[in-house]
Formats: structure tokens, sequence, C-alpha cells
């Protein structure tokens, strides 16, 4: 009972809205936070795709293990890496009873092992770049880099709704708790409660994308009433709009120490 009362309040809902929202936010004092977002999205890009073609298991640790210390520097959130690792530990326990069923045996475990790394190392990458970026200086990143108008602002626009619809998801379940009626008896490991919550969120799910499509219709009407189509299609405005980028000594040696590692890990690889 008491283990239960602290999972419930350490994971309580107000407590995932605040770590959902600083994760989404960025952490500007941080090592990765004061990189140009275009380093960090250059550097996201070589561990999202590289590691795919990677079969040696040196080079794979080693990745791993700079993938640990730049999440360590990020500062990402427990709750973050707690459901990566739910994720990492159901996914390969799926793949290792797929894999029985068809006839295999525990000597599968090994390349699942191996594929589990890789995904460790991208997702790690993921959270870690995700975490220090800041939702405007990325959508304008993106601006710069060359991405079309539209999808940078979705991205800028889909970190600024997030607050709203957490708060939107919040009171949605909380008027279908007060409405409902809940187990009066938990039962075993509380799996009354659980299947309880579960259903109270499926059902909370679509008045939430009806309510978001709302807002979003709302949204676009007041940004061409302001001429928003017709300013992002001018080259001056995305100019004057990333004046404010540029590469700093930080990035600099950030890439420099980032291709020695590289390097390093290569050459390991390929001579043991």
């Amino acid at each position: 009972m008491n283990m239960y009362k602290n999972l419930s309040d350490k994971f309580s809902l107000e407590y995932v809205k605040g770590e959902l929202l600083k994760t989404a936010y960025g952490s500007g004092d941080t090592i990765l936070g004061r990189l140009d977002p275009r380093t960090l999205i250059f550097w996201y890009m070589f561990f999202a795709i590289v590691p795919w073609f990677i079969h040696n298991e040196i080079i794979l640790v080693s990745f791993l293990v700079f993938m640990v210390i730049m999440t360590y520097l990020a500062r990402v959130s427990p709750l973050i890496l707690t459901i990566l690792c739910v994720g990492l530990l159901s996914e390969i326990t799926v793949l290792f009873f797929v894999s029985l069923f068809f006839g295999g045996n525990f000597a599968s475990m090994i390349p699942l092992l191996w594929l589990t790394i890789k995904l460790a190392v991208i997702s790690l990458a993921s959270v870690a770049v995700f975490t220090s970026l800041d939702p405007e200086k990325f959508s304008d990143a993106l601006l710069r880099l060359g991405v079309p108008s539209q999808v940078s602002f979705s991205v800028s626009y889909g970190y600024r709704i997030l607050p709203t619809l957490i708060e939107e998801f919040h009171k949605v379940i909380l008027s279908y708790r007060l409405r409902g009626k809940a187990p009066e008896k938990p039962g075993v490991f509380y799996w009354r409660m659980g299947v309880y919550y579960m259903k109270i969120l499926v059902l909370s799910f679509y008045p939430l994308i009806l309510n978001g499509a709302k807002r979003s219709r709302i949204t676009v009407e007041a940004l061409e009433t302001k001429g928003f189509s017709h300013s992002t299609n001018k080259q001056e405005v995305k100019k004057l709009k990333t004046a404010y980028f540029y590469f700093k000594r930080n990035d600099y040696l950030f890439i420099l120490f980032s291709i020695f590692y590289i390097g390093i890990s290569f050459t390991l690889g390929v001579y043991y």
C-alpha cells in the first residue's frame, strides 16, 4: 500500500505534465542547449541513420556510451528515460517470443540484443537533442536549412499547442472521473484501478482530438488574416527571421570532439 502511494505521488498527472513541458521546451542552460540548433540537427541525423548500417559490436557499444554521456549532459527527464527503457525492454521481449513462435531458440537473444543497442543509441540521441532544443529556434533552424515554411511552422505550432493540449487532456480526464465511479475494491496489485484509468484515457482521446481540430481551424484563419502565406514565401522575410543564427566556438569544439570520438570508435572497431 505504501509503495503504491509513493508511486502514485511521484507519477501523478501534474508530475507528468511538468516533465513533458520541460522536455518539450528544452533547457538552455545545458551544454547541448547552448549550441546552435543546426549543429544539433546535423549531429542527430548522423546518429539516427549511421547505426543502422553498423554491425561491429565495439563501435555500437562506444556509440551507446557516448549517447549515455550526452543524455546525462542534456539533463533528460527521468520519466522520459523510464518510458524509453520500458519500451526497449518490451520490444526485445516481444521479438524474442515471436522468434520462439517461428522456431527460434535462445540463441536469437544475441542479435536481438544488438538490435536493441542500435535502437537505444538512436533513441538516446533523440531525447538528448530534442530536450535541448528550444521550439522556436528549432523551427527557425529548419527554415534556415531550406525546409518549407509550412513544415517549420507546423513544428513550432506543435510545440506551442502542447501545453494547451495537456491542460485540455487533464480537464477531460477530470470530467470523466467526476461523472464516473471508481472501483470500490482495487483488486490484486490494483489491477481494477489500472483498467479504470486506462478506460478513461481511451475515452478522453476523442474529445481531445475534436477540440484540437477546432482550435487549429481558428488558428489557421487568424494566420491567413494576417498574411501568413504571403510573408513566408518571401526570401527577405526568412533571412530577417533567421538573422540571429551563427556558429560559435562551442559549436566547432563540439563538432571536432564528436568527429574525434567517432574516429576513435571506428579505429577500435576495425582494429579489434
